[in-house]
C-alpha cells in the first residue's frame, strides 16, 4: 500500500510509502528499548549502566580503569628515578669469596714459613757491640821491628785509653823515596790523626803529606812550637822538626785532640837517642793483622 501526500508545500511531489513508514517506526522503537538497558540516555533520561550492545564496558566503567593505569606508570616512573641513588651492592659468588680467602690464607703461611726458616741464622749471628771492631795493635812491638832499618827510634807516643791505634808500619818509600814510619790514631770523638815520621823529608814530600794545607800559623803542644796548616774546614796538619826527624799530625779531628796527641809524640820523641843516618837497608817490619 502506498499513501501519497502532498509532500512539503505543496509541491506535487509524491507521498512516501506507508511501508517505509512503519519500518521506520519500528526500528525507533527497537533503539530506544535497547537504549534503556544500556545505560543510555534519551530525552534527558539517565538509565542505569548496562553491557553494551557489543559487549563492552560501560564509559563510566572505563575511568577508573584509566586512572589506576596513570597510577601504576606514576609509580614506576618513581622507581626509576630512585633506582639510581640506591648503592651497588656487588655479589661475591660462594665459590669466588672461597678461592680468594684461600690465597690470602696461603700467603700468610708463606710469610710465616720464611720468618721461621731465617730466624736462626739471625739468632746464630748477634749484633756487633756498640763500639765496634777494635784491632788490636802492638805499637812499640812494631817499632823494635823497625828500629834496625829506620836509622832512628820510631816514636811510640803513649796515650793512655783514648787514643786507640788502628795501624802501625814502617813503609820504605819506594814510590815516594821517603821511608816513613806510620801510625793511625783513633780519637776519643771518633776522628782521626794520622802520625809521619823520617829523617830524610824535603819540602815536596812535606807538601804531599799536608796535601798543600796553607800555613795558617803555629800551636803550642808539649813545649814545642808545631807549625799548624789548616783548611779552615775538616782537614788540617801540624809539623814539627825534633831530634833529627821530621813529625807531622794530619787528620780531620779538631785542635784539641791535635795538641794532646803532640804533646805524647813529643814526649816519645825526648825518650829516644837522636837519629842516626838514613837508612838504605829494606824494611824489617810489616803491619799487623
Amino acid at each position: 500500500m502506498t499513501i501519497h501526500g502532498t509532500g512539503h508545500g505543496c509541491t506535487g511531489q509524491p507521498g512516501v510509502p506507508l511501508s517505509t513508514i512503519i519500518v521506520a517506526a519500528w526500528s525507533v522503537s527497537r533503539w530506544m528499548t535497547t537504549r534503556r538497558y544500556t545505560g543510555g540516555e534519551v530525552a534527558g533520561c539517565v538509565f542505569p549502566a548496562g553491557i553494551r550492545d557489543h559487549g563492552g564496558v560501560s564509559e563510566t566503567q572505563d575511568k577508573p580503569a584509566a586512572e589506576n593505569q596513570s597510577d601504576a606508570a606514576a609509580a614506576k616512573q618513581n622507581d626509576a628515578q630512585a633506582a639510581p641513588d640506591a648503592p651497588y651492592k656487588p655479589v661475591i659468588a660462594a665459590k669466588a669469596a672461597k678461592r680468594a680467602n684461600a690465597s690470602v690464607i696461603g700467603m700468610v703461611i708463606a710469610l710465616l714459613v720464611c720468618v721461621l726458616a731465617f730466624l736462626p741464622i739471625v739468632l746464630m749471628n748477634p749484633a756487633p757491640k756498640g763500639e765496634g771492631f777494635r784491632p788490636d795493635v802492638d805499637v812499640a812491638a812494631i817499632a823494635r821491628n823497625a828500629t834496625g832499618v829506620a836509622g832512628f827510634t820510631p816514636v811510640t807516643p803513649d796515650t793512655g785509653d783514648t787514643f786507640k791505634p788502628n795501624y802501625a808500619r814502617w813503609e820504605s818509600g819506594t814510590g815516594s823515596g821517603v821511608p816513613t814510619w806510620e801510625i793511625g790514631f783513633l780519637t776519643p770523638k771518633e776522628n782521626f790523626i794520622g802520625l809521619t815520621q823520617t829523617n830524610q823529608a824535603n819540602a815536596t814530600w812535606v807538601l804531599q803529606q799536608t796535601e798543600n794545607l796553607p800555613v795558617t800559623g803555629t800551636r803550642s803542644a808539649g813545649g814545642q812550637e808545631w807549625e799548624l796548616r789548616d783548611s779552615g774546614k775538616e782537614k788540617r796538619a801540624m809539623v814539627l822538626e825534633y831530634r833529627g826527624t821530621t813529625l807531622i799530625l794530619s787528620g780531620t779531628a779538631n785542635l784539641d785532640e791535635f795538641a794532646t796527641l803532640a804533646a805524647a809524640v813529643v814526649k816519645s820523641a825526648e825518650q829516644a837517642p837522636p837519629a842516626s843516618a838514613p837508612a838504605t837497608a829494606s824494611p824489617s817490619a810489616q803491619p799487623s793483622a
